[in-house]
């Protein structure tokens, strides 16, 4: 069976590691580190494709610790035990270099097992992980790391990685495999950033394309065609998911419908409308409020129309509402209303409703008459409003709304004012 190009291509020396050189770079510190042939235990964590396992390779060849690799989504705790078990003996004289990939699958205790022979230098961890550590990994695991953050590899370092491919291609190959310069480029575009994706896609290219007079050409016309199996750079779960709904309502709430819709076309593209949806409803809400209040049934019919017809025609709707949340006024100040009562009854400010309140009748026996205080019907009043105290006494005046500067809220604001409320 022949090894796939990504395999026959990873780089063994930091210099052949494209891209993260803020980390790699020389004179920066995780290359330092490795120079220094001292490791430390450490996490890497980034997207797939980025260099994480290549270079934790080629650390492990530099170092004289006998290399073991386990994958958390299959390891088990009798695979760490079997690992420990070689500690000290001849089958690792000084010490193991443990590779655990996608860390962020092991529990609490299979990662708490680890921690003993991390304090004695007997275990040197080197982890990766495409989520976030500081949300997946414990405290004490990564107390006693140092994490490094790998990033998307750029376009242009993509290419140059390509272009070293083709060379490796022409090598083995009787015939010549030429790649045209749009070719490589959409290639680079379609793998979202991730080496590995471009030099499948790549491959994927290489073996489908027709030998004609000794020589492949691999042309725009044919990356087209794979298009469709390198664009999607999404996952339904994870960081990558939450980062783009954050960025899809941070556009909308910062009034740029462009990158709004931008966002949104992520999103559809991978077939997340629900998603799209919630997120939309929430702006308007959130974002949007009082300023625009007639926002929230518009908002909410688009939504309907979106779900009745399903994609692709979801896309139309969903652009409207979108767009007019991006464009229109903003105001926040219910929802910060909200935020401050909320976090007041977490903090225990519970307290009794005030006696004319309370769903009681005046005529109830055990009801003194000293204990009654009238409520006043506000219709009955001028203004449909009374002077009378709602919240409990306790914290009777307290203010949670504060009326948003935009024009609905200002002309709430006066009205509010004539009548003596606020």
């Amino acid at each position: 069976m022949l090894s796939p190009l990504a395999d026959k291509l990873r780089p063994d020396c930091i210099e052949d590691i494209v891209g993260q050189e803020h980390i790699l770079g020389k004179n920066k510190m995780l290359r330092n580190i490795v120079e220094s042939n001292q490791i430390p235990n450490m996490i890497f964590y980034g997207p797939p494709g980025t260099g994480k396992t290549t270079l934790a390779q080629i650390i492990s060849n530099k170092t004289n610790l006998t290399l073991k690799k386990l994958n958390a989504t299959t390891a088990s705790i009798q695979d760490i035990k079997d690992i420990l078990s070689s500690i000290d003996t001849f089958m690792a004289p000084n010490g193991i270099l443990l590779y655990l990939d996608e860390i962020q699958y092991f529990n609490k205790k299979q990662q708490q097992s680890l921690l003993e022979f991390l304090e004695n230098g007997k275990i040197t961890l080197i982890a990766s992980t495409t989520e976030n550590p500081y949300f997946y990994i414990y405290n004490a695991l990564l107390s006693r790391a140092v994490v490094f953050e790998f990033k998307k590899v750029s376009v242009s370092e993509i290419i140059k990685v390509l272009k070293r491919s083709i060379d490796k291609l022409n090598e083995e190959n009787t015939y010549e495999t030429i790649v045209k310069d749009e070719a490589l480029k959409d290639l680079a575009q379609l793998s979202g950033g991730d080496v590995r994706r471009a030099l499948n896609l790549l491959e994927l290219c290489f073996l489908s394309s027709v030998k004609k007079e000794n020589k492949k050409i691999i042309d725009k016309e044919l990356t087209s065609q794979i298009s469709d199996f390198g664009a999607i750079d999404y996952e339904r779960e994870g960081d990558q998911h939450y980062d783009l709904l954050s960025a899809f309502q941070k556009s909308m709430r910062g009034s740029d419908p462009d990158a709004a819709i931008y966002y949104l076309a992520r999103l559809l593209s991978a077939g997340d409308l629900i998603s799209a949806c919630r997120r939309l409803m929430v702006c308007a809400a959130e974002d949007v409020g009082l300023a625009y209040p007639q926002i929230l049934p518009i908002v909410k019919s688009c939504v309907d129309i979106a779900q009745n017809v399903g994609l692709p025609e979801a896309r139309i709707p969903l652009a409207d509402a979108v767009v007019l949340v991006s464009i229109s006024p903003k105001s926040n100040s219910s929802y910060k209303g909200i935020n401050s009562a909320m976090e007041d009854i977490k903090n225990g400010e519970v307290y009794a409703v005030p006696r004319h309140l309370k769903n009681i009748h005046c005529d109830s026996r055990d009801i003194k008459s000293s204990d009654i205080v009238g409520y006043k019907y506000p219709h009955d009043y001028k203004d449909h409003w009374i002077n009378q105290q709602y919240l409990p006494d306790e914290i009777k005046d307290k203010i949670y709304y504060e009326f948003g500067d935009n024009k609905v809220e200002n002309s709430f604001k006066k009205f509010s004012r004539k009548i003596g409320q606020k």
